[in-house]
This record gives C-alpha cells, structure tokens and sequence, in this order.
C-alpha cells in the first residue's frame, strides 16, 4: 500500500533567514496524522540564507542525518567536530547522552539547501559520536546506493537502529527496483525532480509512506534525486 505524502501538505515556515518544510510535526507544526512514520520522526527541507544559520542547541537521543542539495554548510558541535558538508556527503551525528551543534551558512552570497532528518535510536543513552562520509555522484547515478545502515556496510554511515538509508539521482528513461525485506515498511521523498513509483506520479517534495509491497519500481520521466528508508 501507497500512501502520499504531497508536497504542498508539509508544514511550512518562512521566517526570512529560514525557509522550511516539515514532513512531520516540527516546532510550531502540530499534525496528529504525522508524527513521523516507524523510526523516521523528522525530514525538514530547509533553504538558509547566506551568513545565517542555527546557533548551538542541544539534542539528546536522537540519529541525526543531514544532506546538503546545494551550497555549503559549515557544522561545529560539543565533541570539537568542525566540518563543512557539501552535496554528495552524508553526516551522522548521534546525540545519546546529550550533544550541542550548530549549523550555519558559511557564504556571503549563496544559500543553501539542505535536508535534516531526525531518526529514533534503537536505545537511549548511547555516547554521542559523529561521522562524515562522501558519495561520488557516479556511485548513485541509475540506482539506489545505501548511505547508512545499522551495520555500516558497503562504506555507509552507521545508524543505531535497524533502519537503512539510500539515495538514487535518476536521469530519464533509468528504472531502479527495490524489495523490501518480510515485514518492512519504507518510506520514499523526492528531493528533487520528478519520478512514477509503482504507477504514482511524483513531485519534488512528495513523499509515499510504504506498507506490504513486494518490490518498489522507480521509474524517471526526467531526472530526479531521491530517497528510500527501509524501516522495520
């Protein structure tokens, strides 16, 4: 079973510095109906303006994942972690015990892009710890090339939870197929582009939660950049 997620349903906030879009409650957006999906709890699409940013807060218990669609963001936390994320990276920070970060726009002059995501960890008081890995844009070019997984495998970052992340940028005419596991649900975002999954037309933004299907097929009318969680 498909079920949508459109775009233009998100939570939205504008304030200035900061556009965002909430697929889940966030903040001051409040939806009883989406208040994440199995372990997924938050995918914000956030636009930040040049030299603005979030200035250091706390998190606790949390699998923090960010993406950056474009420009830079520059990230500095409480265990003297200093990096710049580019697109085609991926970063994992997990909060555990408790973690102060802050993520800024470094440019004078471009915005910049980015998705965060929020996963719930598989158990509380984890130690904190940070990781950073690059994807060249030819490992995702055509198929769907996992990016984080509970066991780090095929050079992916590690989550802790028994959740997996993969990315695919999809040019016309590419078809990708996914199968989920016995029992495991999925869920899909279009981060840019557009793509049909399983006969669904979809946009940038639009999401499908994913429930007793038996294979996924992507499929590309014009080129797409997208996202695939296989979640228990």
């Amino acid at each position: 079973m498909l079920t949508l997620r459109p775009a233009q349903e998100r939570g939205h906030a504008d304030h200035g510095w900061l556009d965002t879009y909430h697929s889940f409650s966030f903040a001051d957006y409040y939806d009883p109906r989406h208040m994440g999906f199995s372990a997924l709890r938050v995918i914000n699409e956030d636009r930040v303006a040049p030299e603005r940013g979030f200035g250091m807060h706390p998190h606790q218990d949390m699998e923090i994942v960010t993406l950056v669609l474009e420009g830079e963001l520059e990230h500095r936390d409480s265990m003297g972690n200093t990096s710049r994320i580019r697109p085609g990276e991926v970063q994992r920070m997990s909060a555990g015990t408790g973690v102060r970060h802050s993520e800024a726009n470094p440019s004078a002059d471009t915005g910049v892009h980015l998705l965060q995501i929020w996963i719930l960890p598989s158990q509380r008081g984890l130690a904190p710890s940070y990781e950073q890995k690059a994807f060249p844009a030819e490992s995702r070019r055509g198929q769907l090339r996992l990016v984080a997984s509970p066991d780090g495998r095929d050079g992916s970052v590690t989550l802790h939870q028994d959740a997996s992340l993969y990315l695919a940028t999809l040019e016309k005419g590419d078809r990708a197929v996914f199968t989920p596991g016995a029992g495991r649900k999925a869920y899909v975002h279009v981060a840019r582009g557009a793509l049909v999954l399983n006969g669904q037309p979809l946009g940038a933004g639009d999401a499908v939660r994913v429930e007793d299907e038996q294979t996924l097929a992507f499929e590309t009318p014009e080129s797409a950049e997208v996202l695939l969680f296989d979640l228990p």
